[in-house]
């Protein structure tokens, strides 16, 4: 196991809010931080296998990607412009039913290339043929946590409970949760399983929940209940879990959500590609509703981009709410980061602490971008980009530097045979 040192930093350690430790230390012992704080507080000298220095750039916790469907790269500007109902049932369902193992090993290889250059150190992905899923993210060192995406149509109740039992525990950077696509692709009886399975293990269950207007008025239709009611009518819940997207909750949807402690991630780029509407971020943090932040598939955000995705939340909350006071950027790094791993079970990822996984990230702090330093975290937020990303690690390895991959695997590889799996549809 390889150890790093790097010194002259900023650190953001995001573990006591957001101060910056300037001048500061980080070390790594294996996967793991050894070391985080001043450089006058760092224990006696020691070797290291690599020491870094840092030259005033920031460290920081990686962001979490936490809703990702990240096989759907073959898919990406193939479908564009649709509305959501046609650009599933029309574009897309048709061509995955067709995807093979292989297309969707490929396809994640692309995505995790994409969100290391975006400083992302893990994402929460539902999507077809877990184990293919696992090997691509493995392989490339990359932290993935999957959830089911069943439905009416694929990935049985025996087959979640397969993929519960073989994927957890085996590597420490795969794991997996339970879930379901939606409640409009799922018939009550198929959810009802699901239920008493999360039941047996008592684990938390993920899906997608009211993105749509339309999708909330049909699930009134059929059950006189909003999905979220419905979902807790039946237990779905008990165990904590949350959802994605959750544009249109209800006050008594959102009482569900606190009271079992459930986690909303919202998806702005995807919600305002698709015209899905703006997710009242500003009420949930008021309720006390744990929130994360994900940029969805690249097939309806097309750029699995962090830094758009979190100007997006706060430009367009302070547009729903017509106040540009009604979320603040600290709330939303917050979110990208500590918010996501704890929406995604990662306890060990969620800040920078000695003993905790070293999943962190350098930005350029020399950028014209990122200057003045009047506010670094607001710098982030508002004006920083993937551009400023000099470096992505994962588990204490450098994955991705000044531009280079260093996953296992070469990048032009990867993209030749994305281009295969799309020719194949064509």
């Amino acid at each position: 196991m390889s150890s790093i040192r790097f010194y002259n930093a900023r650190i953001l350690t995001m573990k006591d809010g957001f101060e910056v430790i300037d001048n500061g230390v980080l070390t790594t012992d294996g996967a793991r931080v050894a070391y985080v704080g001043a450089a006058s507080g760092e224990p006696k000298e020691r070797k290291y296998d690599r020491e870094i220095d840092a030259k005033g750039n920031l460290l920081m916790p990686g962001f979490k990607n936490a809703h990702t469907h990240s096989g759907m790269t073959f898919l990406r500007s193939f479908a564009d412009d649709l509305p959501l109902d046609r650009w599933l049932n029309e574009a897309i369902f048709p061509r995955e039913a067709r995807l093979s193992e292989d297309g969707i090993y490929w396809s994640t290889k692309l995505a995790v290339m994409e969100y290391l250059t975006s400083g992302i150190t893990a994402c929460f992905d539902m999507y077809l043929k877990p184990y293919a899923i696992a090997k691509a993210t493995e392989e490339c060192g990359f932290r993935c946590v999957q959830v089911g995406g069943m439905n009416n149509f694929s990935q049985s109740i025996e087959e979640q409970e397969e993929w519960y039992d073989r994927l957890n525990g085996n590597n420490p950077l795969s794991s997996y949760i339970f879930g379901y696509h939606a409640e409009y692709t799922c018939s009550k009886e198929l959810l009802e399983s699901l239920s008493a399975l999360a039941h047996r293990y008592n684990a938390p269950v993920w899906g997608h929940n009211s993105e749509t207007a339309s999708e909330v008025e049909g699930c009134k239709e059929r059950y006189g209940m909003t999905p979220t009611e419905l979902a807790d009518s039946i237990g779905l819940f008990d165990n904590g879990g949350g959802g994605y997207h959750c544009v249109y909750l209800s006050d008594n949807d959102i009482e569900i959500f606190r009271k079992h402690g459930l986690y909303i991630v919202t998806n702005p780029g995807s919600n305002t590609k698709l015209a899905s509407g703006i997710a009242p971020v500003s009420r949930y943090i008021k309720a006390g509703i744990g929130l994360a932040i994900g940029t969805d598939g690249p097939a309806s955000n097309n750029c699995l981009d962090m830094f758009r995705e979190m100007f997006l939340v706060t430009g367009l909350a302070k547009l729903h709410d017509k106040d540009a006071s009604s979320l603040d950027g600290n709330d939303v790094l917050y979110m990208a980061t500590v918010g996501g791993a704890r929406a995604m079970g990662l306890k060990d990822s969620d800040t920078l602490s000695e003993g905790k996984y070293a999943d962190l990230i350098m930005i350029d702090m020399s950028k014209p971008e990122m200057q003045p330093v009047n506010n670094i975290t607001k710098n982030i937020v508002y004006s920083g980009s993937k551009a400023d990303v000099k470096m992505t690690m994962v588990a204490g390895k450098i994955l991705y530097e000044d531009g280079r991959f260093h996953i296992g695997e070469d990048p032009e590889i990867i993209i030749r045979e994305v281009d295969k799996v799309i020719g194949a549809m064509r």
